[in-house]
């Protein structure tokens, strides 16, 4: 089997959206905004995403993705990784991953870079699942839970009536965890910190302590400020806190490791099996984040599972998805997987709902994958590209 033609498209949302309102998520432009707009949120959202598709003599296509800087990806691939591929046989995964990780490395590493290659291996492990006629759980190992749990991962800062009606409706259709996100960051001060602590008391109280609360500050706080806020959200015994502060700083989450009891997370914005081994040497998390069509791929991501096993972190990949799902199901060392509920277009997480079929729909807080379908057993939802502006 030989890889004949890359083609990739860029899908940009031409529907409606819903309005972000003010302090919606904390994020890393929140201390910038007295110089910009009060409201930085909208910096973060994507309503474009990458479809990759690789088409082989064999008659057989692979299905990737990419949903970060869509763009600037399709000419990383289209200029520079492309040729690498065109010839080559997809079973030789490690030697391309590699071809294409070491020619792009004086300017690659981490970033569009490697969401470029990501989107192209998970592709690529598409086609081998075809091929071998079997999901791409079993090349990775195989079923190691009969069902995935997976945790409610929405709960903006809204109304507080309105967030814990939403909670109540997560707990009503039977997940045992949920993930909200915080409103308010440094330049906030003191007050923002209490309308913070409401956010959780909000979600604990209407839950109980039964489910458990994840919360997200989406890399918008400073050390100092995650330790301030640490103090006050101990009671309410979070599984853990995520993305506390910007992820180039590895000695601030060792120091909020030790600073408190919480578990921290992070990793969706780190990449490759390097950038988690220096987490692990810092000593800096308590469960990794990677997203798989971020990190390097599932080539990267199952190095990094077996890396993460071996000091006991467990994995828990950012974001729902099929390329998440097979590396989850193959693992003993992930839990629980994120899952984004299909609501209407907002930030831009819930757009793959609106351009893939086959994606698994959560039912009683758990998803499961099928065992006949091969390869990630999804396919493009071409007459739904119709709600969107496509970039060929």
């Amino acid at each position: 089997m030989k890889i004949t033609e890359i083609r990739t498209r860029v899908v940009q949302w031409e529907g409606e959206t819903v309005p972000l309102p003010p302090h919606f998520c904390t994020n890393p432009m929140d201390i910038v905004s007295p110089m910009l707009s009060p409201e930085t949120m909208g910096t973060f959202t994507f309503h474009g995403w990458l479809i990759v598709e690789i088409f082989t003599d064999a008659g057989l296509v692979g299905i990737g993705n990419a949903a970060l800087a869509p763009l600037v990806t399709k000419q990383m691939i289209d200029q520079y990784l492309s040729p690498l591929l065109i010839g080559q046989n997809p079973w030789d995964s490690e030697f391309l991953w590699q071809h294409m990780y070491r020619k792009t490395m004086a300017f690659g590493r981490k970033g569009v870079a490697l969401v470029a290659i990501s989107a192209l291996d998970i592709a690529i492990w598409d086609l081998m699942g075809k091929a071998a006629k079997q999901p791409v759980f079993r090349l990775l190992g195989g079923r190691t839970k009969a069902k995935i749990p997976v945790y409610a991962s929405r709960l903006y800062s809204i109304p507080l009536n309105e967030l814990a009606q939403e909670a109540a409706a997560y707990k009503a259709q039977g997940y045992k965890a949920m993930k909200l996100r915080f409103g308010w960051g440094p330049i906030d001060g003191a007050a923002g910190m209490a309308r913070n602590v409401e956010l959780i008391r909000t979600v604990r109280e209407t839950v109980g302590d039964e489910i458990d609360i994840m919360a997200d500050a989406y890399m918008g706080w400073s050390l100092d400020y995650a330790k301030r806020m640490m103090r006050l959200i101990e009671p309410f015994n979070l599984r853990w806190l995520e993305e506390a502060i910007i992820p180039d700083d590895i000695n601030g989450y060792h120091e909020l490791r030790r600073f408190g009891t919480t578990p921290i997370a992070a990793g969706e914005h780190e990449f490759t099996s390097y950038g988690f081994r220096q987490m692990i040497e810092a000593k800096a998390l308590d469960y990794f984040q990677f997203d798989t069509n971020r990190v390097g791929g599932i080539t990267a991501a199952r190095k990094i599972q077996a890396l993460a096993e071996a000091y006991s972190i467990p994995v828990v990949p950012h974001a729902g998805q099929m390329h998440n799902y097979h590396v989850v199901m193959a693992s003993l060392n992930s839990p629980i997987a994120e899952y984004f509920p299909m609501v209407d277009v907002e930030v831009g997480n819930e757009l793959f709902w609106y351009i893939f079929k086959g994606e698994p729909q959560a039912v009683d807080g758990h998803i499961d994958l099928d065992d006949n379908l091969p390869g990630l057993g999804l396919a493009i939802d071409e007459a739904a590209l119709s709600r969107f502006k496509v970039i060929g």
